[in-house]
């Protein structure tokens, strides 16, 4: 996400707009407030009054002007296509500005470079609007063009039960375009798009490269914030913990080898929703131990040195 608003101030100020915006469910939002306020531009952030505190927070932090709407991500949205309208403001929203998936794209870029440019077999990514995968295809197809990586990885999107939009529509092959909405209800409020505004996009790159779009449950999500921080160190908040828990449910369905080199993007850190990462503690059974200030209690837990 800071990508893509870095792109978006930068267009923004080619265009000598005096305020930016943008609807969110909190990550693109962050990412657009903080750059905005290290260059001193103004900024009206539209999101679901649902959306984590921590990331409302964030908002209010680096001072934008912060419009909690009563309703979805997608009623946050189009009232945000009305106002940048009504107001001449420049719009940063996904799948509204082209510019974002050039933000986006470097992310391949960079994940192509660490790995020596031996692109990677399949790549995970969550999917809610749509623009970081599209992105991330727009990125590969300019490297395998280039002759700087001489495969095109495989894209898995993972998408939450409960907004599942383009995972029905690849799986039943429908039009995205005649598609009706879904509820767009989970727990990864990131990745919350009952009408994924990218779709096109996501869809595309999805077919274009032989991969496919799994869908995994709240709770395998939440599970999966303690194991993939216990496995390798990254503490993601739900949308980014669906990543890897979609790699879980793609080798269940054998849509991936052992033998592959498999690169899962996490797009949200942990601390941004600290009610779901408790919770996926609780489930997987992990406690902290109360005990009195005292060695005894800790032998009396410990057992003897």
């Amino acid at each position: 996400k800071d990508r893509a608003s870095a792109v978006a101030v930068v267009k923004a100020g080619e265009q000598q707009a005096e305020i930016i915006t943008t609807a969110s469910t909190g990550n693109a939002a962050a990412a657009l407030s903080g750059i905005c306020a290290s260059v001193g531009q103004k900024n009206v952030i539209f999101v679901p009054e649902s959306a984590p505190p921590a990331k409302i927070a964030q908002l209010l932090v680096y001072n934008s002007t912060v419009m909690l709407v009563k309703g979805t991500y997608d009623d946050a949205f189009e009232l945000c296509l009305e106002a940048a309208d009504e107001y001449g403001w420049y719009n940063r929203n996904t799948g509204y500005n082209p510019y974002m998936t050039e933000g986006k794209k470097t992310a391949a870029y960079e994940i192509c470079e660490q790995m020596k440019w031996q692109a990677p077999e399949v790549i995970f990514v969550s999917v809610g609007d749509g623009c970081i995968i599209g992105g991330l295809h727009k990125g590969l197809r300019d490297l395998r063009a280039l002759g700087w990586i001489d495969r095109m990885p495989r894209l898995i999107g993972v998408q939450a039960e409960g907004s599942n939009f383009l995972y029905q529509a690849w799986k039943n092959g429908e039009d995205v375009l005649e598609k009706a909405p879904v509820c767009g209800q989970t727990i990864a409020d990131s990745i919350s798009a009952g009408l994924p505004r990218d779709r096109i996009k996501a869809l595309a790159a999805v077919t274009e490269t032989g991969g496919a779009f799994v869908q995994v449950s709240d709770d395998e999500i939440l599970t999966a914030i303690p194991r993939l921080a216990q496995g390798s160190g990254v503490f993601g908040e739900p949308a980014g913990a669906a990543a890897f828990a979609g790699l879980v449910r793609a080798v269940e369905e054998g849509l991936v080898e052992a033998n592959e080199r498999i690169v899962i993007l996490n797009t949200g850190n942990g601390l941004k929703d600290i009610n779901s990462a408790m919770t996926g503690v609780e489930m997987t059974g992990i406690q902290p131990h109360h005990i009195e200030p005292s060695l005894d209690a800790v032998k009396a837990l410990m057992g003897k040195p």
